[in-house]
């Protein structure tokens, strides 16, 4: 049987470079950086005030002058106002640019402000204090975000920041999520006493959609041509395929044939874990990957976050993310000889650590547990009992 490392690293063999896409900046949250992205000019453009009040040139506090007059306000984006004596002064405000013939702001609390006159308070008063110097974040050319990250929020700033309406991201794969199996019906129907509605794909859609992916769905019937047939047009028009139910031993599990039948060449089946022990990896001749997870709920949920998003990071060149560890927080015990991805609760610790609280539910079918838990904690397969303040590996979700 494939151990947990081993199916990772036949996963992650498989990486492929689906090119980019050009995209207006604003639709590209959430995606894949594919280009560096550069300052057009200095950040900040100019010598900007951070504090409103006036702006001197810093000689007249030498010469001891602390009564200013008033030569001009000059508001967030008006041309900068020169002064020609150190008696004068320019009121300004936050944001705006200064004249080279001035290099020091005092704010307005430091000030007493009458008849066009401005008189200093404070006692001290800096050369250069509140000015955000020209050039000081970044000179024109550097980079302000390199490729190979997540474009958040503070991306898309710096894209609108530098002008850059348009974007180069990372193109997603072409995925097909597929359900099967006559037991499932939609959700907006009404199932008999026999009967479910259909969740698993949903729920793997919507983690794909929080990575930037948006996953087609569809749903194929206990029928062996057709899940032969949908599986074959389905390898011709996606590059991956994921698929939820229908791969263990049952005398209505089509599909391991009808990958076999598409020439779809096996890469493991059955995974040393517990959930989703039946998980089924294959590649078809044209490149085409198939995930293939079994039909509970918590296996195919922990199978997506274990191999299916790690893979699809690696896939947009995104930096492997740092593991995270957690401590239990009692004792558990596991028999057989499997690893075990425990459903937990992360809480922090005073003493700034992680801490894990099992959440056991009732197995791999029990859905409704896991909108309690947070992760699940990989327990190693060659031991059975765990012990409280232990710290093992977790995947959160």
């Amino acid at each position: 049987m494939t151990t947990v490392e081993q199916a990772e690293q036949i996963i992650l063999a498989q990486i492929k470079d689906y090119g980019t896409e050009a995209l207006a900046f604003e639709q590209a949250l959430g995606r894949v950086l594919a280009e560096d992205i550069k300052a057009d000019r200095n950040l900040p453009p100019f010598n900007r005030v951070t504090m409103d009040g006036i702006a001197i040139d810093f000689d007249a506090i030498v010469k001891g002058i602390r009564t200013f007059k008033i030569k001009a306000t000059q508001a967030a984006g008006d041309q900068p106002v020169d002064i020609d004596a150190n008696e004068e002064c320019v009121e300004i405000m936050t944001g705006a640019a200064l004249s080279p013939t001035v290099n020091a702001v005092i704010r307005y609390e430091d000030l007493e402000i009458n008849n066009g006159l401005a008189k200093l308070l404070a006692p001290e008063v800096k050369h250069g204090q509140n000015i955000h110097f020209k050039g000081t974040d970044k000179r024109s050319g550097d980079i302000v975000a390199p490729s190979n990250q997540v474009i958040s929020p503070a991306v898309i700033s710096l894209l609108a920041s530098v002008g850059k309406a348009n974007v180069l991201v990372k193109k997603m794969p072409r995925v097909m999520i597929i359900s099967s199996g006559d037991e499932l019906v939609e959700v907006a129907a009404t199932p008999s006493d026999y009967q479910i509605r259909k969740s698993n794909n949903y729920t793997v859609k919507a983690a794909l959609k929080l990575h930037g992916l948006d996953a087609d769905m569809m749903h194929i019937p206990d029928d062996p041509d057709v899940t032969r047939k949908q599986i074959e047009t389905c390898l011709q028009n996606y590059d991956v395929i994921l698929l939820s139910g229908g791969i263990s031993m049952g005398k209505f599990d089509y599909i391991p044939q009808a990958l076999q039948d598409a020439q779809v060449t096996r890469l493991f089946h059955k995974v040393q874990q517990r959930p989703g022990k039946p998980f089924w990896f294959g590649k078809h001749d044209n490149g085409a990957l198939v995930f293939a997870f079994p039909g509970n709920p918590v296996a195919t949920f922990m199978c997506l976050h274990r191999y299916v998003l790690p893979w699809l990071d690696a896939t947009l060149s995104l930096p492997p993310k740092e593991h995270v560890y957690a401590l239990l927080d009692r004792d558990f015990t596991f028999a057989p000889p499997l690893k075990y991805f425990l459903q937990i609760k992360l809480k922090s610790t005073p003493m700034g650590t992680l801490a894990a609280q099992p959440v056991e539910g009732n197995g791999s079918g029990d859905f409704a547990n896991l909108a309690d838990t947070d992760a699940f904690m990989e327990l190693p397969p060659d031991r059975d009992e765990f012990k409280k303040g232990e710290v093992f590996r977790v995947w959160k979700f």
